[in-house]
Formats: C-alpha cells, sequence, structure tokens
C-alpha cells in the first residue's frame, strides 16, 4: 500500500516532469498491475479481519472486546458503508438477551450422574424453530464444559449445517455456535450439544448435599434453576418465555433413586448403571424443570381427581411420620386450589421433596417441588403452633405456583410479582381453608404481609412493583418483598374492590387465556376489566392499577371534617401524598393514586355508616354523611388498601378514647392498623411522638391477639432505638443486673420508664392469660389456652420477658433448670423459644453449652432451628463470637441457618457490633457464598444493619459501601437509608419521646 501511494504522488504536478508516450504507457500498465494485485489483496485482508473478529469474541471478556470494536473505525470508505457493514456483522451473544432467531420446541436431554465424583456428563438436543434466517446459534450455558456442538435440519432433504466454529461468551453465559450457511426462517432444525461438568457444594444450578443416617453420611443431589441457573446444568434456553416440552433421561448408581417433573415412563440396567426416563412433560420454562438423585423414601397419597402425591425425605423422617402432615394438606389444597381457579391441575403427579439445604424456603418446579426440611416436615410432639403455620403456608405458596408461575409463567421477570404476588396472597387465602378459625387473609395479612412491606415501600430507595429487568445481572433485584409482600397487598385490595366473586370470574379466564404460556401485567388487567364489563360495571383495572404497580411507594391519606359554620357537617375533606420516612422527598406533585378509600363514622357505642370514596387528586371534598363534634372517622375500613390513614389530632384524640371506652366498636383488624399507622406516622414525623404511646394505653382491655402482635412489633422496633442509648440505662434493666435480687435494681430513681410503661401495658392480660398448663412446677398460672388464644398468651409472655418481668423471668430460668437436672423437656413446644431465649441471656456458659449440645443431637428441624437461634441471645461476647465463626463450618451449621445466626446476633444489643464487624470482616466470604442467593444476602445485609442508630456506625457503614456497594446491589442502599433515619431519628425526636415519658402516669408494680 505504501508504494502504491508514492506512485501516485510521483505524478501530480509539482513532482519532476515525464516525457515520451512508451513512458506513459509503462505507468499505465504498472497501474493496472497494481490494480489486479490490490483487489485480491484487499479482498483477503477483509476476510482474514472478519475472521479475527469472530475469533477475538471468543478469547476476549467483555470489556476487551468493546474497546477493540471501538477502534475498527470505518476509515476512508465513510460513515455509512461502516454502519451497513457493521449491521451486517452483528454479533447477538453481545445482547444480555437472547436474539430471538431461534425458539425451542422440544428438548432430549440425558444426564449421567456420577454420585462418587459428584460430576455429570450429558447430551442435550433442542428441536428449535427458525423465526428470522440466521447464521447463528445462540443460547445459554455457564459453568459447562462443552465437548461437541452439531447442527442438523429436519424433514426431507435435510442433513447436516457444518459448525464453522463454536465458543462460549461468560460476559452474557452464552454459548454460540457459527454456521457456514444461514438457518432458514420458518424451517425446524436440531441443535446437539454434549457437556460435562461438576456438580458443586453450592446451592445453585445442579449441586450436591448431605446427611447423616445411623452415622453413616449420605449424599444427594438436586436442582435449583429459577432463576437463571438452569444454563449451570445443561445448554438451554434459559429466559421464561422460551418454553417448550421436555424428555428427560437420568443414568446414575442404582443404589439410588431418581426423580424429575413428570412420572417414570421406563427403567433400564446396564453397565453397572441404571438409567430412567421420564415422561414428556407439558410446555414449561427451563427454570422449572428439576430432578433429583438420592435414596429417600417416601409416603404417598391421591388427591380425589387421582393425582399421585408423594413426599421424598430421609428415611428416619419418613418413618416418624414427619412428612404426613405436609402430604395431607397438599391432598386438600389441590381440590381447593381447583374449585378456586376452576382449572384443573395439569399433571399425574406431584411430588415434595424435603432436602437438608436449599437457598429458599422451597421452590415451586412443576411437579417437582423442592423444600429446606424445616419448611415441609413437622414433628408435632416438639412443633410450636407458629411452626406449624410457617409451615402451612409455605406448602400453600408452592401449590398455589402449580398455577401461577408454571401453567401461567410473566413474559419476563419485571412482572415476578404477577406468579409471587399471588402466590403470597393465596398463602393466606388457602390456609384460611385449611383452618378457617386461623383467620388468616382478614387478620394475620395484616401484621405479616401489608404492616411489614409498607417498612420497606416507605423508603425513598424503594422501586415500583413493576421494574426494568434489561440484563440477567438485574434479575435478583426483583426478588424482593416488594414484589411478594406488596404484590399480595395489591390482589388483595383489588379483589376487595371487585368484589370475590367477580375476582374469580377474572383470574378464571386470565388462567385459562394464557395457560401453557406467558403473560404480562396488561393481561391480567385485560380480563379483569373484561369481568367487570360482564357484570355492568365499566372499569377500566389497567387505568387504576398502573398507579400502583408502575410508581414506588404508596400514599399518606389525611382525613379531616370539613370546617363549617354550622355544628354539624356532612363533608370531609381528604388528600394524598407519598409517604416517606425522611423528609427529603415529601411533596413530589407528580405521584398521584387512584385510591379507593373506605371511611366509617362512628360514635361512643356503634358505626354509624360507611362510604367508599375514590380518591384521584391531591386534596378532594366529599359528601359521607352528617357528623357533630363527637363523631370519629376511620378511614381504611379493615385495612384492605395499601396506604397508610392520618388524621387531625382531634380525630385522633376521639378514636383513643372510643379504644378506650369500648374497643370492639372497632374492628379487630383496624385496631391492628390503628396501631402501625400511629407509630409509624410518629417515626417519620407526621405525628407528635405521644399519640402512639396514648393510643396503645386501651391495651389492658384488648382481648385479640392481632392488636397486641401490631403493638408488640412496633414496641420492639422502638426498643432497639434506644437500646444503646445514654438515656436508655434510665429506662432500661440490663440482662446482668436482671439475674440480681430485684428490690436493689428494679428502677434507678425511679425512672426506668420506659420499660415500665410497656411492662404496664403487658401486665394486666399477661396474668389473665396465664401460662400453658404444663409448667415446670406442675402450676398452670391460670387459664388454659385455647387454640384461639395461645397466640396472644405467647405474645404475652415474649413481652413481659423481653421486658425484663421478674417472674416471666423465673419461670423461664426454672424450666431450663429442670430441663437439664431431670433431661427431660417439659416446656410446652409453644414457648419453647421464648424460654430457650431468656434461659441462654440469664444463666451461665454451662446452659449455652447445653443448648449447643442439644442442637446437634436433636433430630426434630424445628426443634433445631429454634435451639440454634437461642444460642444468639447470650450476653457473653466471647460466646456470641464463637458463635459467629462457628456458622462458617457447614458441617456445624447449614449454610442458610448461617445467615441466621448472623441476624440474630445482630439483633441481639450484646451482640449488634460484633455481629457488625463480623459482617464486615467476612464480607469477602459471605457474598461468595450467598451473593448468587436471591434473598439471603439482602436479608443477611437488613439484619445486621436494620438497628445501627449512631453517627459513628452510619459513618462505618458509608465507608463499606463506597468499597464493597457495587457488589451488593440495591440491598445496602436500603440499609443505608433505614440507618440515616434511625439517626434522624434520635436527633429530632428522642428529647419529645423521653418527655412524654417523664409526664406519663407513673410505673406499675411488677
Amino acid at each position: 500500500m505504501r508504494d502504491g501511494r508514492e506512485r501516485w504522488a510521483a505524478a501530480v504536478p509539482g513532482g519532476r516532469p515525464r516525457a515520451g508516450g512508451e513512458r506513459a504507457a509503462g505507468v499505465r500498465r504498472s497501474l493496472v498491475l497494481a490494480l489486479a494485485l490490490a483487489v485480491p489483496t484487499l479482498i483477503a485482508v477483509t476476510a482474514a479481519a472478519v475472521a479475527l473478529g469472530v475469533r477475538f469474541e471468543e478469547c476476549a471478556g467483555p470489556e476487551e472486546g468493546a474497546a477493540a470494536a471501538a477502534t475498527r473505525g470505518p476509515g476512508r470508505r465513510g460513515r455509512q458503508r461502516a454502519e451497513e457493514e457493521e449491521a451486517a456483522a452483528a454479533r447477538p451473544w453481545r445482547e444480555s438477551r437472547l436474539p430471538g432467531s431461534l425458539r425451542p420446541r422440544h428438548y432430549d436431554l440425558r444426564v449421567d450422574v456420577g454420585m462418587d465424583n459428584f460430576t455429570f456428563a450429558g447430551d442435550v438436543s433442542i428441536q428449535v424453530e427458525c423465526v428470522n434466517a440466521t447464521r447463528f446459534v445462540v443460547l445459554h450455558a455457564h459453568a459447562l464444559q462443552v465437548s461437541s456442538v452439531s447442527v442438523t435440519a429436519d424433514g426431507p432433504g435435510g442433513g447436516a449445517v457444518r459448525v464453522q466454529r463454536r465458543f462460549l461468551f461468560p460476559a452474557n453465559q452464552m454459548l454460540v455456535a457459527v454456521l457456514h450457511r444461514e438457518l432458514k426462517a420458518s424451517r425446524t432444525y436440531r441443535v446437539n450439544v454434549s457437556f460435562h461438568a461438576a456438580i458443586q457444594d453450592e446451592l445453585l444450578g445442579f449441586f450436591r448435599s448431605s446427611y447423616t443416617l445411623d452415622g453413616e453420611r449420605r449424599y444427594l443431589a438436586v436442582t435449583q434453576f429459577s432463576p437463571t441457573h438452569a444454563r449451570k446444568a445443561f445448554p438451554c434456553f434459559d429466559e421464561p418465555a422460551y418454553k417448550a416440552t421436555f424428555s428427560l433421561s437420568l443414568r446414575h448408581d442404582p443404589q439410588y433413586t431418581s426423580l424429575a417433573n413428570m412420572p417414570t415412563e421406563s427403567v433400564a440396567d446396564g453397565d453397572g448403571w441404571i438409567t430412567r426416563r421420564f415422561a414428556r412433560t407439558p410446555r414449561m420454562s427451563t427454570y422449572y424443570l428439576a430432578w433429583a438423585v438420592c435414596n429417600f423414601t417416601s409416603r404417598e397419597t391421591r388427591s380425589d381427581g387421582g393425582v399421585a402425591i408423594r413426599l421424598f425425605a430421609r428415611p428416619d423422617a419418613i418413618a416418624s411420620g414427619a412428612g404426613d402432615y405436609s402430604l395431607h394438606i397438599t391432598k386438600r389444597l389441590l381440590g381447593f386450589y381447583q374449585d378456586f381457579f376452576q382449572v384443573q391441575y395439569s399433571l399425574p403427579k406431584l411430588d415434595l421433596l424435603a432436602v437438608p439445604k436449599h437457598p429458599y424456603a422451597a421452590m415451586e418446579n412443576w411437579g417437582l417441588s423442592v423444600f429446606v426440611e424445616q419448611k415441609v416436615l413437622l414433628d408435632a410432639r416438639v412443633s410450636s403452633a407458629s411452626y406449624r403455620m410457617e409451615l402451612t403456608m409455605v406448602v400453600v405458596h408452592e401449590i398455589c405456583h402449580q398455577w401461577f408461575g408454571d401453567l401461567v409463567t410473566p413474559v419476563w421477570w419485571e412482572d415476578v410479582w404477577l406468579k409471587e404476588g399471588f402466590a403470597h396472597y393465596f398463602e393466606y387465602v388457602g390456609t384460611d381453608f385449611l383452618f378457617p378459625k386461623w383467620n388468616m387473609e382478614k387478620q394475620r395479612f395484616l401484621t405479616d404481609v401489608l404492616h411489614e412491606v409498607m417498612l420497606l415501600d416507605g423508603l425513598s430507595s424503594s422501586h415500583a412493583i413493576s421494574q426494568e429487568v434489561r440484563d440477567a445481572a438485574d434479575i435478583h433485584r426483583v426478588f424482593d418483598w416488594i414484589a411478594y409482600k406488596k404484590g399480595a397487598a395489591l390482589i388483595r385490595m383489588l379483589a376487595n374492590v371487585m368484589g370475590q366473586r367477580v375476582f374469580r370470574k377474572g383470574l378464571n379466564a386470565y388462567l385459562l387465556s394464557h395457560m401453557y404460556g406467558n403473560a404480562a401485567r396488561d393481561d391480567l388487567w385485560r380480563k379483569l376489566s373484561e369481568a367487570m364489563r360482564s357484570e355492568g360495571r365499566d372499569v377500566d383495572v389497567g387505568a387504576v392499577m398502573d398507579g400502583w404497580t408502575l410508581q414506588m411507594g404508596y400514599p399518606v391519606v389525611t382525613v379531616s371534617k370539613s370546617r363549617s359554620e354550622r355544628p354539624a357537617t356532612r363533608y370531609v375533606t381528604v388528600s394524598q401524598e407519598r409517604f416517606l420516612y425522611g423528609q427529603g422527598g415529601r411533596g413530589n406533585s407528580s405521584l398521584r393514586w387512584q385510591v379507593p378509600l373506605t371511611v366509617a363514622m362512628g360514635n361512643g357505642s356503634r358505626v354509624c355508616s360507611e362510604t367508599l370514596i375514590w380518591i384521584h387528586n391531591k386534596t378532594e371534598t366529599h359528601r359521607v354523611g352528617e357528623m357533630d363534634d363527637g363523631t370519629w372517622l376511620l378511614g381504611n375500613v379493615n385495612q384492605t388498601g395499601y396506604f397508610r390513614v392520618n388524621y387531625d389530632l382531634q380525630n385522633w384524640n376521639l378514636l383513643i378514647r372510643q379504644l378506650r371506652a369500648d374497643p370492639q366498636v372497632i374492628s379487630v383488624g383496624n385496631r391492628a392498623g390503628l396501631i402501625d399507622d400511629a407509630f409509624n406516622l410518629a417515626r417519620a414525623g407526621y405525628l407528635p411522638q405521644g399519640v402512639p404511646l396514648q393510643l396503645i394505653g386501651y391495651l389492658a382491655e384488648e382481648t385479640a391477639f392481632l392488636p397486641w402482635h401490631a403493638a408488640s412489633r412496633a414496641l420492639y422496633q422502638l426498643d432497639k432505638l434506644l437500646d444503646r442509648t445514654d438515656d436508655y440505662a434510665l429506662f432500661s434493666v440490663s440482662p446482668s443486673l436482671a439475674r440480681q435480687p430485684v428490690a436493689s435494681t428494679l428502677c434507678l430513681c425511679g425512672l426506668c420508664l420506659w420499660q415500665d410503661y410497656v411492662l404496664k401495658q403487658v401486665a394486666s392480660r399477661y396474668h389473665q392469660m396465664g401460662w400453658p398448663s404444663n409448667a415446670a412446677n406442675g402450676d398452670g398460672g391460670g387459664l388454659r389456652a385455647s387454640d384461639q388464644t395461645e397466640e396472644l398468651q405467647r405474645e404475652l409472655i415474649m413481652l413481659a420477658c423481653s421486658f425484663g418481668k421478674k417472674e416471666c423471668h423465673r419461670r423461664a430460668v426454672a424450666y431450663i433448670s429442670d430441663w437439664i437436672s431431670s433431661n427431660k423437656n417439659r416446656i410446652p413446644p409453644n414457648i419453647r423459644d421464648v424460654i430457650y431465649c431468656t434461659g441462654v441471656s440469664l444463666m451461665d456458659e454451662d446452659v449455652w453449652e447445653f443448648i449447643w449440645m442439644k442442637f446437634h443431637s436433636s433430630d426434630a428441624v424445628s426443634e433445631k432451628k429454634i435451639l440454634l437461634e437461642a444460642l444468639t441471645c447470650s450476653d457473653d461476647a466471647f460466646l456470641l463470637n464463637r458463635l459467629l465463626n462457628l456458622s462458617l463450618t457447614s458441617d456445624l451449621v447449614a449454610e442458610q441457618d448461617a445467615v441466621d445466626v448472623v441476624v440474630h446476633v445482630g439483633r441481639n444489643p450484646r451482640g449488634r457490633k460484633l455481629a457488625w464487624r463480623f459482617f464486615r470482616d467476612k464480607w469477602d466470604v459471605l457474598n461468595a457464598r450467598y451473593g448468587e442467593a436471591l434473598f439471603m444476602n439482602s436479608r443477611l445485609i437488613n439484619g445486621v444493619t436494620e438497628f445501627l442508630n449512631m453517627e459513628a456506625e452510619l459513618s462505618e457503614l458509608k465507608d463499606f459501601i463506597q468499597s464493597n456497594g457495587v457488589e451488593a446491589g440495591p440491598a445496602l442502599v436500603r440499609a443505608l437509608e433505614v440507618v440515616e433515619g434511625n439517626v434522624r431519628w434520635h436527633r429530632l425526636h428522642r428529647r419529645h419521646f423521653y418527655e412524654w415519658l417523664r409526664e406519663a402516669p407513673g410505673p406499675s408494680r411488677r
């Protein structure tokens, strides 16, 4: 090239003059020859550059590849030509999503599982339809060794399509095959891949676990593919919309059995191995495919419709009957959901698999739901009512997913709440079907879902329930309590507005329209709107709900009587604004919701009327009925709406007066809602600090569990804010002081006001409810708790022991001492967690060692859980540090339980600094272990930071985020906002809080 340019330069004017035609002809011949040589050279160089560019994708990381692409400029060919060539040479594997040119129809998958060396190898043949002509086969593969890739055309005239090259592109976890010729649109092909990998000791993909039986260590291998981990077990189109059918064969040692989504179709022996072939699945997403290889045993029953229901677990757990309860309720639940949705369960069998370790409580794989043992095995002799309730709700949740999730799957992860929100809502509806007296949907839903998620959604760092997800790295961010609990709360609000009959009609249409396929939120809104119109109600559900799903947060609705000259009025003024714990983002006029506000009016003896008002604007006036100065207003009747309600101080005082005079006039749900709203409005600065404390002054007359539960949650939150301030020494008794005689340490100068204030609320009802009848001293100490009141009894005992009631401490110590001396555990199961924790906190190191020994020797999974948590209650820093370090040894503490250890130590005032330091020192280890597990990392971060409340700790958190924040994602951003809020509360509200306590009535006798 350089020589050519010099020849042309010699001919320009100003060069040396040339003479004669012969020399000119020679020049022309030279030019022709040069052109003849240059053209093929240019073609060859271009081809080589393209080949090297593709090859470079094989070798370079994403940053290197991007940098290299940026340096390949258009040169002199012009921008237009460069853009055309760039478009022609598009590299779809560089995009975070699959290109869409190919769609899978069916997978034939064979996996050989080596349990002796924890490896697996397999072959997958994927029938694909070519949607758009392409030379590239792009699918997902991660942490797999690929040994061969081939492509063949289906049908007449088919045959092999030569693969020019194949390579892995780790940046997007993709496997790429570049073909010699294009695949033709509307034709079907076979993509065949052979692969092998290790069965990992982590909790995602295809992983191994173990347990001990009769002193022998036994192993099992199981899959966890949600959300993006099927690609770790076999090459596949690992996005929810790429549904296909699957035919699976597992080959393994005959001493094991194997399970999958479908029933066994055939079993063959050969070469000392067994090959089990499973029936073909319906169309499903890759992350619902599942299999397991284990030596478990099982129990079986059948639904009324003939569906085989089996529970697989450790042989000793099956022999003891620990799985019978879950098996029984699953049978009932299949019938319930089929009746509720009017859509039959789609598979011939449903297996429940109990595994020793798992990253989540459970996973709803179609036909093979996998549970961590403590969420599906129940030992009735030692399990508490609260444990049975929690286990029940997990099973109810997973069975619901067989419809919402498995049968109808969200198109993409931005609408994951379409499955998780429904499953979480039906936890309460389905549990009500099983146990109507538990009254879950109308009561426990409020404290366990609505109140809990509003704590998160009241932060400026919250997010919309439907949020954009561009690539795989963002997927884990949508799996949080906003998707689960806010989704459930919005579904409940919508069901109440529509009415249950119309709501069920819309759900049936939605499921039937999209079964075996995918759906987005607009598909749901469309079917619910059609159901409304069929009843003569022309409501655009999407227009109403988009404000709730596409905006973050929720409103605080303020209700007050309209001012008029007459003593009576018929109108209320209603305003809405976004509720925020921090004051920085308040007054944002762009956020508005269509709010279905129910307003009740009442007086001292009854509720006079109830009205539904739709609020659209910032401030509105509505007619509700005649009111006088003594009429109180109550918004959000039964707490069916997803918002908080505030009032002017006059109305708050009227409601407080009503609760003290006759609380039963206001419903149980609204009594709990008033408590939760008042404490959180005060914490955020919307209300004076004394209002919620005045409000709970009526609790001595409260006979229902739910308001007590709401109050105890609020009191514990407040207590954790106070427990390390200088002033708190005036209001509390430390664990070490608590072990001394009452007279010497009970109150310093009579100023233990906070502790005494709480115990004053608790005392009357605590003594009336008493303790469970089989107390250690043989005296029940009061009425025996019935099924309806045992939760309240436990709540009161927990409050009394936690806030230092001496009689409660003495009973707890007596229970533990009796257990140690007799080696017989006579502690009632329903209060064991309270007694264990109280005993460990008050007694010496020998008791801690005793509980540690019992934790290792117990076979009951529910008992192991509360024993481990009790160990975190010690006030001995040495023991807490020892436990934190032991938690990282998986042979001693299961990996999913280690998170509980760190979190519970962090909740212990004596362990908070230790857990916070441990978390920072071990961050690399913890993040490597739990970073990909959807909930574990965020739960860990929240648990060790939520009660940090000092300026120094806030600075430490900021420093840590600066160093590690990118890796931890949004969890640390939320943590920072929470800690900033804790520090701000101390700065703005602590003094007013203490002033109110000092002016409150004096302490009661304890």
